[in-house]
């Protein structure tokens, strides 16, 4: 098993190369499945959620070439994807592919739209509350399918094919707003979305879905319409950058002072966590070439934040920033509304020496001038990067252990971290 060792005190100068998004290039893939002509994604990262899902398209008969750097590219290039869905040679996602990453359960979208039929594994993923599949299920019910839970499985058929419907989501939910969206195009009819998701995520993955024929509207608003259609084509498209990396590396700047150019980075995709940053003390200035993020001298300065469905503060944040308010001068509240039983991280961040209490949903972060390396445990993607963010800082060795996490969603990132200074290294086995 792999570890990641960190000797900290190491200030960040340099540049950094952000990826394309883990969460639209994963929603992307699924919607290849859609079309029998090939889609092709540019800037997809290298991660490991990211061959998890090329394994389970795979069992669905599709054929993925990747193709890598070529001759001129940037050495942080994101990789291209050449999806082909021609044959769709079976209609089930297993159980042992779906109970290793969450998203994987979307296919059941684009397979029951297309072939009229799916059998998905409920799914695994990350350890963090329930996360539920009741809004995808009827969401695909307003759209007309048939659906029994089955063994583990969820069966899904509608022989004549999806018919378009009024989709209410009584909370925000990104899962749903993708199935609901990827299903709703080859429906017959008209499909209004209300109460939708906004993420920027969503966005990418309606801009996709209409270079491939689809014709919806509306995405990024609470109310999404697609009127159906009967194919969609191939197409090509390049997967934004991955705004939750961007919030990352900018608070890992801001945690060890510095000054790093966040290249390819889009500050209207993160403006709120940026406002938070900057409130906190740190520079935040963007340019042509992406943000960039210093702290030269200035000390920490505490805040109080609630995550909350975009345009506010991302969940996905929520660990690094509190990583970031053990070193600042008071006491910050972090309230968590998006997932219950977020705070994992928190006994971990103990070990560092930050002083953390919890109160129901609320964090209350004292914070201290010094923390100290220690061994720490990853338990799932966004507390284990908040553990890299604390030892950047920490004084003396850190080591990470249970890493796979963060390969789930970070590209190379001891590469990206020691390019700008850190001393951090990866130790196999």
């Amino acid at each position: 098993m792999d570890r990641i060792r960190i000797v900290g005190g190491n200030k960040l100068n340099g540049t950094i190369q952000i990826s394309g998004a883990k969460n639209a290039a994963l929603p992307l893939m699924i919607a290849s499945l859609l079309t029998d002509e090939t889609l092709i994604l540019d800037n997809v990262p290298r991660l490991a959620d990211v061959v998890q899902l090329q394994r389970i398209l795979g069992n669905h008969g599709v054929d993925i070439m990747a193709a890598g750097k070529r001759p001129g590219d940037h050495e942080y290039q994101g990789q291209t994807l050449h999806i082909s869905a021609a044959n769709i040679i079976d209609t089930t996602a297993p159980y042992e592919l779906v109970s290793k990453m969450r998203a994987s359960f979307w296919v059941i979208a684009p397979l029951l739209a297309r072939k009229h039929e799916a059998k998905v594994s409920l799914p695994g993923g990350c350890a963090i509350g329930t996360r539920p599949v009741d809004l995808l299920i009827m969401a695909l019910e307003k759209l007309g399918a048939s659906i029994q839970i089955d063994g583990g499985y969820v069966v899904a058929t509608a022989p004549n094919g999806l018919v378009g419907g009024e989709i209410d989501f009584p909370k925000v939910t990104v899962s749903g707003t993708h199935v609901a969206l990827m299903a709703a195009t080859l429906a017959k009819g008209t499909t209004v979305i209300t109460n939708a998701a906004c993420e920027p995520e969503i966005v990418d993955v309606a801009d996709c879905l209409n270079k491939m024929g689809a014709k919806i509207v509306g995405a990024g608003t609470t109310r999404i319409v697609v009127e159906g259609v009967s194919k969609l084509h191939g197409a090509r498209h390049t997967v934004l950058p991955d705004r939750i990396e961007t919030g990352t590396y900018a608070m890992a700047v801001a945690m060890t002072g510095g000054d790093v150019q966040l290249a390819g980075a889009r500050p209207e995709l993160l403006q709120s966590a940026l406002d938070v940053l900057t409130e906190a003390g740190a520079t935040v200035t963007p340019n042509n070439e992406g943000i960039r993020v210093a702290r030269n001298g200035a000390g920490i300065n505490p805040v109080v934040v609630s995550t909350a469905p975009f345009p506010g503060f991302p969940t996905d944040l929520q660990a690094q920033l509190m990583a970031l308010m053990a070193c600042a001068k008071g006491s910050s509240h972090i309230t968590e509304t998006i997932f219950e039983n977020r705070f994992m991280h928190v006994q971990e961040l103990a070990r560092f020496g930050a002083r953390i209490s919890l109160d129901g949903e609320t964090a209350i972060v004292e914070g201290t001038s010094k923390l100290r390396g220690a061994p720490v445990m990853a338990t799932d993607l966004r507390a284990s990067v908040s553990l890299v963010i604390a030892a950047l800082a920490a004084e003396g060795e850190t080591v990470v252990n249970r890493v796979y996490h963060l390969d789930r969603g970070f590209e190379r990132l001891e590469e990206k971290l020691s390019a700008c200074g850190a001393t951090i290294e990866r130790i196999s086995g």
